[in-house]
Order: structure tokens, then sequence, then C-alpha cells
């Protein structure tokens, strides 16, 4: 019988502390893994890591990039991101993975779709489950997005999945956020692409090639008029529109001069540094509601009374709100 394998040491902190600084994609990859783990001794790593790399964060460009599914997000950030590698920019990706309510896997799985991007050393792409956190975006993401900073990156990519709640998420914790449309996605879609439009710095008009120029040429006139009905997120900045092919390269260059010259108008209007100070306040509140719902749901006294609050709350007996206050009393010892 053959001995059972012996289990793999993880690298210490200061191990990682030094590759990240190093820019070591391998020691920038386990520092995120031991970010997103909840286990206990993993949680006070992670804690002594980011405050150790803190100091090298905050010089990167971040942009936050989303689009409904099929709008070529992948394909876009290769092209755009394969660009500015060429142009001696370190480029890290971090694509938030979806996880299925039904078995808990993700849906799109591993993300390196970016094969080019993926291959390239000056490229980090790390794909991030969302594991059901509220609106789609991974709970460690804005960790993720710091240790990349701290590793040398200076082009910080938060990828989202283009549903329910995420890209107001993706906005907070980024400062341009670039939205990919497609022309003529029928009316089904109108409600999301609103509720993305107020949010946009930047959109995109994307696979505007071949026959589909047209439509897409219409198609970012009537967003280009819906934009002045729109408060802008920044004074000043009225969002540009445009047309880009990941497949010709077409508008994938003007696409990062927008964003470019996006944050030189927050820079110019003093807005960058309270964006950021406000973001930081965000994820502060952020990481207390994980953490008081982790504690909550291993807690003794909840876990005993929990069986008997779901079934009342299942059968109809009691009230959600009420059970849900009921739950919280018991873990606060009321």
């Amino acid at each position: 019988m053959r001995p059972p394998a012996a289990r793999r040491r993880l690298p210490g902190v200061d191990a990682l502390v030094a590759g990240v600084e190093a820019g070591d994609r391998a020691a920038l990859a386990q520092a995120i893994t031991r970010v997103e783990s909840s286990r206990p001794e993993h949680r006070r790593d992670a804690a002594e890591l980011l405050t150790r790399l803190l100091p090298r964060t905050g010089g990167a460009l971040r942009v936050g990039l989303t689009g409904v599914p099929g709008v070529g997000k992948s394909t876009f950030i290769e092209a755009l991101g394969t660009r500015l590698t060429a142009r001696g920019h370190r480029v890290a990706v971090l694509a938030i993975d979806p996880t299925s309510a039904l078995t808990g896997g993700s849906i799109l799985g591993d993300k390196t779709r970016m094969t080019a991007l993926s291959a390239d050393p000056a490229a980090f792409i790390r794909p991030s489950p969302t594991s059901g956190t509220l609106g789609g975006v991974a709970g460690h993401t804005r960790e993720a997005l710091l240790l990349c900073e701290a590793a040398g990156y200076d082009v910080v990519i938060v990828e989202t999945v283009g549903v329910g709640q995420s890209e107001t998420q993706v906005a907070e914790m980024t400062d341009t956020f670039v939205a990919l449309m497609l022309a003529g996605a029928g009316d089904a879609l109108q409600g999301i692409k609103r509720g993305l439009m107020e949010l946009c710095d930047v959109v995109v008009i994307h696979k505007a090639d071949g026959d589909n120029r047209p439509a897409a040429e219409r198609a970012a006139h009537e967003h280009r008029q819906a934009l002045h009905h729109l408060r802008p997120t920044l004074p000043g900045w009225t969002p540009r529109v445009r047309l880009a092919s990941a497949l010709t390269g077409e508008g994938v260059d003007a696409v990062w001069q927008d964003i470019v010259d996006h944050r030189a108008a927050l820079e110019a209007a003093g807005a960058l540094g309270p964006r950021r100070a406000r973001q930081q306040v965000g994820a502060l509140w952020a990481q207390i509601d994980e953490h008081l719902r982790r504690r909550l749901r291993a807690d003794a006294r909840v876990l005993a009374a929990l069986p008997a609050v779901e079934a009342d709350v299942a059968a109809g007996r009691v009230a959600p709100t009420t059970a849900a206050e009921g739950l919280v009393e018991t873990f606060l010892g009321g």
C-alpha cells in the first residue's frame, strides 16, 4: 500500500511578501489564494500580507469592464492587454466568474480563453469564482486588486459578468468603468443597459465589423443621445462612445486613450483621491458585513436554533424578517 502523499507546505508570509514585491506571478497567485481562503490561519496570513504590502499599492490604473454574455469581453481584453504589454505596461486581469447556485461550480470555468495574454510574461490573469457573493463580485476582489498593484502591475482590469448588481460593485472599486455593448441586442436587455449607462465612463459598441458595421454605427448614435440625458459620473466628463472590433483591432487603441483621458480628468478635477478614499471605506463595510455573517453562521447557539427556525419559515409559520431578527438576537446573546 502506497503511503499517503505528503501535504504540500504552503509558503510563509515572508516568502509571499518577497515574491509579490519581486513581481513573481506564482507568488502573486498564492497570495491571492491565501486572501480568498476562509481558513482562520489563512485569514491571519492575509491580514498580515495586505498590511505589509499596502505601501506598494495605489499606483495602477484601475479599469472596470462589463457587458452582457456574448459581447466579447475576453476577446476585447486580450486585444487591449496585448497592445498594452507591447508598450511596456504590466497588465493584470481579475475575471469574476459566476458560481452556479445549483452545483456550486464556476459557470464559465477557467477564463484562459485569453490564450495569448495568458502566455505573456507581462500579464497576469486570475479567474475568481463569486461563490454566491451578492451581486456577482468575488468577496476578495478588492484585496486581489491591491496585491496586483503591489506586484507592480500598472493596469488592473476587473471584468464582471454583466448581470445583476455586479456592475455597481465593480464601478465602486475602479477608476474608470467601461461597458461593452452589442448593436441590436434587443429590447429584453434595455433594463440592464440603462443601469450600465448610468455608471459608464466609456461605452464601446463591440464587434463593429463586417455586415454588423452599419448597425453598430446606429447603436453608437443612439447611445450618445441617451448619455446626454444622464448625469455624468464626473463633472466635466461626457462619457465617450466608441466603435471597436477586437477581431480587426479597429478602435481598441482609441478606447485605451479614452481610459487614459478619463484618468487625467479625474486627476485634474482632484477627484481621484476622494474617489479611492470612498472606495476604501466601502471596502471596510463590505468586510464588516462578511465577517459578521461568517461568525453568525458559525455560532453554536445559532446553529442549534437554525433547524427549527428554517422549518418555521419554510412552513410559513414565521416571517423571514422576524426569524432573522431572532437569530441575530441569539447571536448577540439577547
